[in-house]
């Protein structure tokens, strides 16, 4: 599609409008009128705070909302006077809703975005959630200030969780990628973003947005293609991020095939890349930690070791098809064994999800019901996390996650073999 056409013809001349910008944020959105004002708002807020003599330009890429999402970003505002600015703004900041063309999805708004900043020839680009809670004004210059000043391609948010929140991060998106690409991002699918205009030019250049990374899956998209083309990555601590987590056990199936198979997809692109690095070393991580209040995330351990026994005796057959004796053997002892007693231990993990990415690059299985047949392995692995930590802080927990990666990291030859048929 060529660039003229991504953008729809009301933000072309919007955007031609404006001319050029040196910071642009955007604020992808579905249905989110509650919440995106007060998004809009704090971004408003950190734009005129830190970025008073830059010419800034807010986007909202909206996906056919029908609760006035649009209206609720054109009319949001902030109270001038109840600011308290080193110096008044010298350029208003603009707004600009437009609907995204494309497959429905989060990347395809991605993309009117990254279009938009390409063609005001913005410095850099920053994406925030329209349904956040915590963000506050000064996390717009923790996003962009990295790029401007430091020359960072890609920063990646750093959050405080609840040590149940997150678990398909936990225990597979973040262990595997820094396993991978030898970088170690905590949130590759965090949800806030900076970017230089050299990245955000490079992603638009690939021929992915007619794919499901449309769909779904750019967040670690985005963050695999900045580690593994050798962009320059960071991380900023933003504090909490405030929104409305599920129980690790409830129907989380969609996302973990849609997040996991997008991985899995990524391993065979940058396949050089990764079977090259061993170890890994932390990304620079700017901002200062500090302890927040976390909202709790209820889990219920009992049903999802009920799940994990159940698929283990369901799908014995699928898993006899790519998996090795030997973990099929245990999986069946643990199938079997009393549910008070059951511990899925990181190692048993580790070579379960190798066999697994083995597995989705031979194309044993079709890749789907591949990817569905994790969901109560999955499951057994958060019950035993969660059994092993409930008496644990979030801190104490975090070390568990560390030692997961460091078992990703050990087990890393095993996956090469594995990969190669071997």
């Amino acid at each position: 599609m060529p660039d003229a056409d991504i953008l729809p013809a009301d933000a072309r001349q919007a955007v031609d409008k404006v001319g050029e910008a040196d910071v642009v944020v955007g604020i992808p959105s579905y249905n989110n009128a509650r919440t995106i004002g007060h998004v809009v708002r704090a971004v408003s807020a950190g734009l005129a705070r830190h970025f008073s003599d830059l010419h800034c330009v807010i986007i909202n890429s909206d996906g056919g909302s029908a609760d006035g999402t649009p209206q609720a970003v054109l009319e949001a505002q902030v109270e001038a006077d109840k600011l308290l600015l080193v110096r008044h703004p010298l350029h208003p900041v603009h707004r600009i809703s437009t609907p995204y063309h494309g497959l429905p999805g989060k990347g395809s708004a991605f993309r009117t975005i990254f279009q938009a900043a390409k063609n005001l020839h913005a410095k850099a680009c920053a994406v925030v959630d329209a349904d956040l809670r915590s963000i506050t004004p000064d996390w717009v210059e923790l996003l962009v200030r990295p790029v401007l000043q430091q020359g960072f391609d890609y920063v990646a948010p750093y959050y405080r969780r609840h040590k149940y929140d997150g678990t398909i991060t936990n225990s597979i998106v973040y262990p595997l990628t820094r396993a991978l690409y030898a970088t170690r991002v905590r949130q590759p699918i965090g949800g806030e973003f900076g970017l230089s205009a050299g990245l955000t030019e490079r992603l638009l250049s690939k021929k992915v947005w007619e794919t499901d990374v449309a769909r779904y899956g750019v967040d670690i998209w985005m963050t695999t293609t900045a580690l593994a083309e050798g962009f320059r990555v960071c991380q900023v601590y933003l504090g909490a991020k405030l929104h409305d987590p599920k129980d690790p056990g409830s129907d989380l199936t969609a996302m973990l095939v849609q997040v996991v198979g997008s991985l899995f997809s990524l391993m065979e692109e940058y396949e050089k890349r990764w079977k090259a690095v061993r170890g890994s070393v932390p990304a620079p991580l700017y901002g200062f930690p500090y302890a927040v209040g976390l909202e709790p995330v209820r889990v219920n351990p009992e049903r999802m070791l009920s799940a994990f026994q159940e698929g283990c005796r369901d799908l014995e057959p699928v898993y006899a098809s790519f998996l090795r004796p030997d973990l099929q053997a245990e999986l069946k002892r643990l199938a079997n064994g009393q549910p008070a007693e059951l511990r899925l231990d990181d190692m048993l993990w580790v070579q379960l999800v190798f066999d697994f990415a083995a597995a989705f690059h031979r194309r044993t299985l079709d890749r789907k019901h591949l990817l569905e047949s994790l969901t109560p392995l999955y499951l057994g692995w958060v019950a035993s996390f969660v059994l092993r930590t409930q008496e644990a802080s979030d801190d104490e927990a975090e070390q568990q996650i560390e030692r997961l990666c460091r078992a990703y990291e050990q087990l890393k030859q095993t996956l090469v073999d594995r990969w190669e048929g071997r």
